[in-house]
């Protein structure tokens, strides 16, 4: 009714009237429709898209589950689920979420290692060089610490492993320079540091024995002993016993020695830890302990001041003599010393400690070194190949001293040795030698324990080898 009236009194307008408020009715009209078309769209569309995905479709409320993927469909303005009439359309699409992993900030970039082989002349810098590396780290890595200065002796047949970083710097050093222990060098608080890391060494006692048919040296090689051994087993009787001269046919000896291992690899022998030696029916017996040195299984010193040899010798070409025919000068006279052929650059030992007092060249004695052993004796040691020891040197028991050679008045290679008590010339061989210092007290009765030990295990491996040979 009042729709009606309201037409009615529009008509009754005068003309110009009509048509301002026809006018004024299109424009509401138009503004409105804009209004509808700029709507937010975020409650619900007049149109809607199903984009088809992989998997289940979105759980929308309003839409029935039989609706097809990717179809259009409208949706009436009017109905009871919808808000008020909005005009819009929605594409409705469900994106993969992808996983954005994120660096850890401890992680950290694993050094890539490469390992050069030390070639004939190589050195740090050579093989810095080859690694891409420059002076400056070369500088570097050799301020590193006192360990670093292993770096200066690298030999030929080692390996170098250096580890660069992303960047191609410096980041680390590995030097294995022996069976047991490597050089590494790492960067600490921007600091380069060297360390030794040490291999766990493993051992075990291992039993070998020996007869003597014709030399000591063959029955070594034949039980099995390695040229290392068969000389320390001659050094550890050496104070008793010539092996040049007093060996025979049917001496024997037995010995139990170490043998190493490091991760379950064998690395080589060790020590002579207990020793037994028969010579023309006497029996020695020398138990090692851990000061390193050898005892009678009483405790008594195996060594004594002097050595009896000083020389690994082939054989005796001239013995202590009051008169001899010389063989350059092709007359008689007095021979004061030993005679020790041996092969030219051999080592010479020192017979024990003391104080060189002469070492120098001259055309009877050839190279010579004497020693001074307290104020009651002096050895000479003539016609050395070349002098391993200077004036004024103090020098220990077993020092090598210079090299077999036949220098000087001398025919062939070989070493002359005389040995001077109180200034007088006294056979080397047969000379009394004073007696070295025996166990301490304070350890004898944990050492009489450990070589009752070993003398059981030497006791039971020759009765094994006995039962095994006949």
């Amino acid at each position: 009714m009042v729709k009606k009236q309201l037409i009615q009194t529009i008509l009754a307008l005068p003309r110009p009237h009509k048509f301002w408020v026809l006018a004024l009715v299109i424009m509401i009209g138009v503004t409105a429709f804009s209004s509808s078309q700029n709507a937010p769209t975020k409650d619900i569309a007049s149109d809607i898209t199903l984009d088809e995905q992989p998997s289940s479709t979105p759980n929308l409320a309003g839409l029935p589950p039989a609706l097809e993927p990717g179809k259009r469909y409208p949706i009436a303005l009017n109905s009871p689920q919808t808000k008020p009439p909005i005009a819009a359309t929605h594409n409705l699409q469900t994106q993969p979420i992808t996983a954005v992993k994120e660096k850890s900030a401890s992680s950290e970039v694993t050094p890539e290692w490469k390992t050069y082989a030390v070639k004939r002349g190589d050195n740090l810098a050579k093989i810095f060089k080859r690694a891409g590396l420059t002076p400056q780290d070369v500088y570097k890595v050799s301020k590193a610490g006192q360990d670093a200065k292993k770096l200066l002796k690298i030999l030929p047949g080692h390996t170098l492993q250096v580890a660069l970083d992303s960047d191609q710097k410096f980041a680390g050093l590995r030097y294995p320079f022996s069976k047991t222990a490597t050089l590494l060098i790492e960067s600490q608080h921007q600091n380069l540091i060297s360390r030794i890391e040490q291999k766990t060494v493993s051992t075990s006692v291992h039993f070998a024995s020996g007869d003597i048919d014709n030399s000591f040296w063959n029955a070594g090689v034949k039980a099995g002993l390695t040229d290392k051994q068969i000389m320390s087993l001659a050094n550890v009787f050496g104070w008793d016993i010539d092996f040049a001269l007093d060996i025979r046919a049917g001496d024997n000896f037995n010995i139990l020695y170490e043998q190493k291992f490091v991760e379950g690899e064998f690395i080589g022998n060790g020590n002579i830890v207990a020793a037994e030696f028969v010579n023309q029916g006497e029996i020695f017996t020398a138990i090692r302990y851990k000061d390193g040195n050898y005892y009678t299984p009483e405790g008594r010193s195996m060594r004594k001041s002097f050595l009896r040899a000083p020389v690994n010798f082939k054989y005796i070409s001239s013995s202590f003599k009051p008169r001899r025919f010389h063989p350059v000068l092709k007359r008689w006279k007095q021979h004061r010393g030993i005679d020790y052929a041996a092969k030219t650059g051999t080592p010479v030992v020192a017979a024990g400690d003391g104080k060189v007092i002469k070492a120098g060249y001259d055309k009877y004695n050839g190279h010579h070194v004497f020693i001074q052993h307290g104020e009651k004796y002096v050895t000479k040691y003539l016609h050395f190949s070349k002098r391993k020891a200077k004036r004024g040197q103090w020098v220990k028991q077993g020092q090598t001293i210079g090299l077999v050679g036949m220098t000087g008045l001398a025919n062939g290679p070989h070493l002359h040795y005389e040995f001077l008590v109180n200034g007088v010339h006294k056979n080397p061989r047969t000379v009394t030698l004073p007696k070295a210092h025996p166990i301490a007290k304070s350890e004898k009765k944990a050492f009489l324990s450990l070589a009752k030990n070993y003398q059981g295990q030497l006791e039971n491996n020759r009765r094994i080898m006995l039962a095994m040979n006949q």
